[in-house]
């Protein structure tokens, strides 16, 4: 019931989402829970899934999504493709990566090295997920133990290192732990690399509390692929029997004759403000454009 909850919370956004990553996710017997119109991804077994990503099914109909897996439960990716590009740029792909960092007991102290989570791509991408970090980028206001910076600092400088940026806005909590001892925290982060990041509408936490610790984050990307194409004439619903007869009646307009100094213009400047339409008239039927869709959302993070 609870989950159900959550994805009509999302769906009740004015920007329904398109795709949504939830790091440690509720699952029976490594199978996650199913949601109409939306497909699950999550790494494959053995052991329990410390990721999931759910795909809108409309958002197949438009973009090529495969799934990328890692050597990890903790860490997943989507490549989605457009033969016309998604994005206002060159590129044709987008990957959206999805990590849960576990703390350990050894080096690097997190279940998932910086060389993993961070790598230069050519192309758009956006990493989201809970890190378990704490940087003063992303929570200014909070006291750090020179071991907390240490490994917040590397997992932050890997980024800056390979082009990505943070999208958080500082000082807004993503974390409200359920005791009453321990403050607010700001543990999941996004980033984006230098392909996409001029194209991140907004980063945001609307909602509150859905039962989890964590609060939703809404990322919006302005696509372009996926946008209405304009629309374009239907020639076979069109009435050529009245085309015919504008064709015969249709002729250019004259050249405009040259206007010398000592020549009024204002009978030229007359034609070019109401020039007559040389074209016929005639409407042509459109062709009804694709269903609309909107951007991409991803929200990010729900469980630490």
């Amino acid at each position: 019931m609870f989950f159900f909850n959550f994805f009509t919370v999302l769906l009740h956004y004015h920007t329904p989402p398109l795709i949504i990553a939830i790091q440690d996710p509720h699952s029976r017997r490594s199978v996650l829970p199913a949601f109409p119109g939306f497909l699950s991804l999550t790494p494959p077994p053995p052991g329990k899934p410390g990721m999931a990503i759910y795909i809108a099914h409309s958002l197949n109909l438009h973009l090529s999504c495969t799934t990328v897996f890692h050597n990890t439960l903790e860490m997943i990716s989507v490549e989605a493709f457009s033969p016309e590009g998604q994005l206002r740029c060159p590129h044709r792909s987008l990957s959206i990566t999805s990590v849960y960092l576990l703390t350990t007991n050894s080096p690097p102290y997190r279940s998932i090295s910086t060389n993993n989570v961070f790598s230069y791509l050519p192309y758009p991408h956006l990493i989201i997920g809970d890190f378990n970090l704490l940087h003063p980028m992303a929570d200014p206001l909070r006291t750090l133990s020179d071991r907390e910076y240490t490994l917040s600092a590397r997992y932050l400088d890997a980024a800056f290192n390979t082009l990505y940026h943070l999208l958080n806005t500082p000082g807004v909590y993503t974390c409200f732990p359920f005791d009453t001892i321990s403050r607010p925290l700001v543990l999941g982060l996004a980033f984006a690399n230098s392909s996409l990041s001029p194209f991140v509408s907004s980063w945001d936490t609307p909602f509150p509390t859905t039962g989890w610790d964590h609060v939703l984050v809404i990322i919006i990307l302005q696509l372009l692929a996926i946008m209405l194409p304009p629309p374009t004439p239907h020639w076979t619903l069109l009435d050529w029997s009245e085309v015919r007869q504008a064709m015969i009646d249709f002729s250019c307009l004259p050249c405009p004759t040259r206007v010398t100094a000592n020549e009024c213009p204002c009978e030229m400047v007359r034609h070019l403000l109401h020039p007559p339409d040389p074209s016929p008239d005639v409407t042509c039927p459109l062709k009804a454009p694709l269903p609309p869709i909107q951007s991409i959302v991803v929200p990010t993070p729900l469980i630490p």
